[in-house]
């Protein structure tokens, strides 16, 4: 397939201004494919030649201005019009259009609880082209009117109001000016819980089968919704600009979710149906918190280049937890931000890919997804905190508010949105975007105490280019209290400081960017890390503790801190934490990256001993019922550390944890998938958990388990369904990846490693981005952490002909792999 570059957008747009599109679907024509017929009225600035996108299973007829075109001069995806006279146009299209199970383009999935069927659209980047055609690039919006004919029984949803017509099919309000990118559609026999708010329809749409968990929860999503959509409404001047606000939780999708504008597709993972934590609620406010930021930031302003993404997401990743913090129940998700996004973000940030925030050679859009990483979020979002805090909340808002007025309903480049910003401020704000947006890698900042009579004086030590605001934390050992820190007081600092900082007596701790305004890995000073090693469970703030945590996880990265002194930190200060973010994402680490990478198979006993240790300790401190969440996390942690059978499978047999919870379908699943990686059950077993579940997320759970069983029939199983045939949904596919490899399992599973890397270059090339990045990601066999695996990942990238989606995934998995060999030859050499 042919991939826009930026040289031929900026000349198409130059060439064209495209009006409207009238695009009308056919859902009823059979499982495979559907009918797209779609009328585009444009405008040629000039005589001269363009072309329109679409990827059809059968392209019937084209008409331009009412004579045919030729549907053989289709190439690839690019239908030439040739010899265009300057003036007004119509194209109309006639094409069969192939149902997607990927989720990229029009996604069909049948529900195995009911047998009902659903479909969606997810036509980011250049997916567009797959279900209607268009001049797919962001700055050739245009007014979309759509009309689908659907299944008796289904209700159709789109970008506007919806409304059946007299021949039966759905009509959809026309849109304002949107990009291609954003046009949506959503039909299926959904269930639907609807209310208005300040004269706006709002509604939530579902799977039927998941009907009694929306119910339960819609009051507290409405509540989120309601609540944001004010919030922004005193944020921003301009009012929301479209003329409704659905949000839809629909089956297999592959991100968190999609600000269509009017029409939000959330994947439906976040209708529980089983027990969450509060951070896991708290964590699906902020997706509709930052989706509802999109309205404004995306959508209603929306980027002229794909090389300006970063300010979509970067905007919406800050706005989604500023605005959680300040309008929900859930008042500290910045707790959760730090130890688990910006790590995401540091990570992305290290390795050869890294990319600035605000990169300037996107040449196409195979490169542009690429950077869809946590540089583009977590990175981002930091940055512009950082910047909201050095131009003060007031001006931050002035200048993007300025931005909206500038450029509504059309689009906008990073230099705008600088422009913008500048005109609210007397501060150099172009400069800070160089420094921050046009600059890659991470500063590392360390506390350098000079103590001169008793008196003491703090320097940051910066190793990088960036300038900071932040504040450093001063904490004394508290004298009632020999377990706790108490906060002297935070001293805000701008690094590179012009002196140093009095500070007074040496406190036990300083800690740089307390509060975690800035983007930086931090260090201690010798003093400060003894503290820290004994006293971290003893820092008063959530928040604090995160920002400590996230510089112990640096340091093991980075070799630095043995991975046994972390797991001795985590044993020693998680059995006394409160805070749900801070609990998972610790556990997290040591379960996952450090047990299963960083250590050796050697010593990756002991550590799951100790894991299981304070598993036990956690569930013995929340016997009383006062921390279900607590609890939820160290039973779902304790079956995924478990090294011998007995007690999880006793669990479920009884169909409960001692001391509750009982078991629900996810603890059910886990405990079982466990089992499976221990050979301590069967087919059989499966089946039956199968039966007791039929539902989509009970698929997915027995492909994970069967690809996990310790048998080579079910090794090779599992490898044919991934590799050698396309049948595997995106969920599916990715279910079995995750059972497939196993630390357990090494030596039975030892041929795969060399049989994936042709199989993935081959499975990219075959079924496109989506399931690239899935193998990428879930397929690599990362638990081989030797030369061999390198050697092997490294000649697939230097001599393969992969996708760029591929190739980009697989240099980070390899990079990581790398780095996991660098930490464990750093244990052999302590």
């Amino acid at each position: 397939m042919s991939v826009l570059t930026r040289d031929e957008a900026q000349l198409r747009a130059q060439f064209l201004d495209v009006h409207q599109y009238t695009v009308d679907l056919d859902l009823t024509t059979g499982a495979e494919t559907f009918d797209s017929r779609t009328a585009i009225r444009f405008t040629a600035r000039a005589d001269g030649d363009t072309f329109v996108e679409l990827k059809p299973a059968e392209l019937r007829s084209v008409t331009l201005d009412g004579q045919p075109l030729d549907p053989e001069s289709l190439s690839e995806n690019r239908l030439p019009l040739k010899n265009l006279t300057a003036g007004e146009h119509e194209l109309r299209v006639d094409a069969a259009m192939r149902y997607s199970r990927t989720g990229e383009g029009m996604h069909r999935f049948t529900d195995p609880s009911d047998g009902e069927t659903y479909v969606y659209t997810q036509l980011f980047m250049d997916d567009v082209q797959r279900v209607f055609a268009a001049f797919d690039q962001p700055d050739l919006k245009a007014v979309f009117e759509v009309s689908v004919k659907a299944p008796g029984g289904w209700t159709v949803l789109a970008n506007g109001v919806t409304a059946r017509r007299d021949d039966g099919a759905w009509q959809a309000a026309p849109t304002p000016l949107i990009s291609t990118y954003l046009v949506a559609v959503a039909a299926g026999p959904w269930h639907s819980v609807r209310t208005e708010h300040r004269g706006l329809p709002f509604a939530l749409h579902c799977r039927r089968s998941l009907a009694p968990h929306l119910d339960a929860d819609a009051d507290e999503i409405l509540d989120v919704t309601r609540a944001c959509f004010d919030r922004y409404h005193e944020k921003f001047q301009e009012p929301y600009p479209f003329d409704s606000y659905d949000q839809a939780f629909v089956p297999e999708f592959n991100a968190g979710a999609m600000e269509n504008p009017g029409l939000v597709t959330f994947r439906d993972d976040f209708v529980y149906r089983s027990a969450v934590t509060d951070t896991e609620r708290q964590t699906r406010a902020m997706v509709i918190a930052h989706e509802m930021a999109h309205m404004w930031f995306g959508d209603l302003v929306t980027l002229k280049w794909w090389d300006d993404i970063w300010l979509n997401e970067s905007f919406a990743e800050y706005m989604g937890y500023q605005t959680t913090a300040e309008a929900t129940r859930f008042t500290d998700p910045w707790t959760e931000f730090g130890v688990t996004r910006k790590a995401w973000g540091y990570d992305a940030d290290q390795r050869p890919t890294t990319h600035p925030v605000a990169p300037e050679n996107v040449d196409d859009t195979a490169s542009a997804l690429l950077n869809f990483d946590g540089i583009s979020y977590a990175k981002g979002a930091s940055a512009l905190r950082q910047l909201a805090a050095w131009l003060g909340e007031k001006d931050f808002l002035a200048g993007i508010n300025t931005h909206f007025e500038r450029h509504k309903f059309a689009n906008a480049t990073l230099a705008d949105f600088i422009d913008s910003l500048a005109s609210a401020t007397d501060r150099d704000v172009h400069a800070w975007a160089d420094s921050w947006l046009r600059t890659t890698g991470v500063d590392t900042l360390t506390p350098v105490i000079a103590s001169t009579g008793g008196t003491c004086t703090l320097t940051a030590d910066r190793a990088g280019s960036r300038p900071h605001r932040l504040s450093a934390g001063l904490y004394d050992h508290d004298v009632a209290d020999e377990g706790r820190l108490v906060l002297r007081e935070r001293v805000d600092l701008d690094v590179p400081q012009t002196a140093p900082q009095p500070i007074g007596k040496r406190p036990a701790l300083v800690l740089l960017n307390d509060g975690d305004i800035t983007y930086a890995k931090l260090r201690f000073d010798a003093a400060s890390f003894e503290t820290v090693r004994t006293g971290l469970s003893g820092l008063p703030d959530p928040l604090t503790r995160a920002v400590v945590w996230n510089a112990l996880r640096d340091a093991v990265r980075d070799g630095e801190l043995p991975p046994a002194a972390y797991l001795d930190a985590a044993r020693t200060h998680l059995p006394y934490e409160t805070d749900l973010a801070v609990a998972q994402g610790v556990l997290a680490f040591a379960a996952g990256q450090l047990t299963e990478e960083y250590l050796t198979p050697e010593d990756r006993p002991a550590a799951l001993a100790t894991l299981t240790s304070l598993c036990r300790d956690l569930l013995r401190r929340t016997e009383d019922g006062d921390h279900p969440g607590l609890r939820l996390i160290a039973v779902r942690h304790l079956i995924s550390v478990a090294a011998h059978p007995e007690t999880i499978a006793a669990w479920l047999v009884d169909g409960t944890v001692p001391g509750g919870p009982e078991l629900d379908p996810e603890l059910r699943w886990r405990i079982l998938a466990r089992l499976a990686v221990l050979g301590a059950t069967d087919e059989d077993a499966i089946a039956a958990e199968l039966a007791r579940d039929p539902s989509a997320t009970g698929q997915e759970g027995a492909a994970r388990c069967r690809a996990a069983l310790p048998d080579p029939e079910a090794k090779r199983a599992a490898w044919e369904a991934m590799f050698a045939g396309d049948d595997l949904s995106n969920y599916l596919f990715t279910a079995t990846a995750q059972g497939f490899w196993q630390p357990e399992q090494a030596d039975l599973v030892r041929e795969y490693v060399p049989r994936f890397y042709p199989d993935a270059v081959a499975l990219a090339a075959r079924r496109g981005p989506a399931i690239a990045v899935a193998a990428g990601r879930w397929c690599f066999p990362a638990h081989a952490v030797d030369a061999e695996n390198l050697a092997l990942g490294e000649a697939c990238l230097r001599d393969g002909d992969l996708t760029p989606a591929l190739r980009r995934t697989l240099a980070d998995r390899l990079d990581d792999l790398s780095r996991a060999l660098r930490v464990r030859a750093g244990q052999r050499t302590e």
